[in-house]
């Protein structure tokens, strides 16, 4: 059987996702919910295969290894720990990750 990891969202990524649809909705609720219902998907996923997605580039500069997972314009950065994933931040690819909140 497959190794399951326990995935925990962290209150930042949580306000993020919101804050996300939040934005979205203005143009179209039903791209909203569309964007939400798919994200939420790919977090659910990170309980199979964390590790098929790439280290961030940040990584190096952490001293810590982080991961991320893209869903058209945002990223969804995370950390595994044992046996636990933790999803910390869902940014805007194009703008500068805050590495502070990631340490």
């Amino acid at each position: 059987m497959p190794r399951r990891y326990r995935v925990e969202i962290a209150r930042a990524a949580e306000r993020d996702l919101l804050g996300i649809y939040d934005y979205i909705e203005r143009d179209s609720q039903q791209r909203a919910v569309k964007w939400f219902l798919e994200i939420e998907r790919q977090i659910r996923a990170l309980a199979r295969s964390p590790k098929r997605c790439p280290v961030i580039p940040e990584s190096e500069e952490i001293g810590r290894e982080y991961r991320h997972l893209i869903h058209g314009s945002y990223r969804t950065i995370f950390r595994i720990e044992g046996e636990a994933v933790y999803v910390l931040r869902v940014v805007h690819g194009a703008r500068l990750l805050d590495t502070s909140a990631l340490e």
